[in-house]
């Protein structure tokens, strides 16, 4: 069985230099190196580009597909996701993001390749929809309330918040624990990432990463 491979970021690109180097070795395993990168399109986005493949490039990743979201994505952008040996998904509006991928033909492309050893890396909205329990702060949607929603389920029985320290979300992590009723949650600054090998924490880089666990 191949083992599964999940970095969750903070806040936005680029990777941090340990996990960078990480991700492309493991995408380098894979097959040839050829990274997907998922985003919501918006003007400037070709540019913002280079911040996400900064650190691969670095390490040797000299291939991208860049895949915009949309509720009709086509098979063909399917089949080029499916080439790929490591997957990137973006920051932005989490909902956006979370509508899809969570529960769609994509997100179970994404779920089918992570089991196969494929790594994934989210980053901030990216990081908030790779759980099961997708959370979102009242700071990061429109009806400005803490939002429980499926997210796309790569790691289970946790939680996790990003721009931890610039939100201010140590209540939103604690009472998301008790909420949903989960042993653990990981709240992650901007500039830090972690990385999770089947499920387990392995690394953390960069800022801080503040860990909670629920009293039961």
């Amino acid at each position: 069985m191949n083992s599964r491979h999940l970095f969750l970021f903070g806040g936005s690109p680029p990777f941090t230099s340990n996990l960078g180097k990480r991700f492309a070795e493991i995408s380098s395993l894979n097959g040839e190196g050829r990274v997907a990168i998922l985003f919501l399109e918006r003007d400037g986005w070709e540019e913002y580009m280079q911040k996400y493949t900064l650190v691969l490039r670095e390490n040797g990743i000299e291939e991208y597909v860049y895949l915009p979201l949309s509720s009709k994505l086509s098979n063909e952008s399917l089949q080029e996701l499916a080439s790929c040996s490591g997957i990137i998904i973006g920051g932005g509006e989490t909902e956006h993001y979370r509508n899809y991928i969570a529960d769609t033909i994509l997100g179970e492309k994404i779920k089918e390749l992570y089991h196969q050893g494929v790594p994934v890396a989210g980053f901030s909205a990216g990081a908030l929809i790779s759980p099961q329990n997708c959370v979102i702060p009242p700071i990061d949607n429109l009806q400005n309330k803490h939002l429980f929603l499926n997210g796309l389920g790569l790691i289970r029985n946790c939680v996790i918040c990003v721009h931890f320290t610039k939100w201010n979300e140590k209540e939103n992590i604690l009472s998301a624990l008790e909420e949903l009723n989960l042993p653990i949650g990981y709240g992650i600054d901007d500039d830090a990432g972690i990385y999770f090998e089947n499920e387990s924490l392995l690394e953390t880089d960069g800022e801080n990463v503040h860990i909670f666990e629920q009293v039961k």
